[in-house]
């Protein structure tokens, strides 16, 4: 039989994310701008999700674009060694 009077831990809700750019209000995202780009990539290199990054779709989008495109251009690495 279980005890009425055990205490169980409290799960605390996770905050939801507000989009970075939104609330910059930034309409356009430039590839030159490798250190904001840089926030959104792993160590190796890869795109962070939206669900990581908390990111709204619209600027996730801008986002990947603007990484490819730093990419081509050599300024951030396809994937890091």
């Amino acid at each position: 039989m279980e005890d009425k009077n055990v205490k169980r831990p409290v799960k605390k809700m996770p905050r939801k994310k507000v989009c970075v750019f939104c609330v910059e209000k930034i309409d356009e995202l430039d590839y030159k701008d490798v250190a904001k780009l840089k926030k959104f990539i792993t160590e190796k290199g890869k795109i962070l999700p939206r669900r990581m990054s908390g990111v709204c779709a619209k600027h996730q989008r801008m986002v990947a674009t603007a990484v490819k495109r730093a990419r081509v251009m050599a300024l951030i690495p396809y994937r890091a060694d």
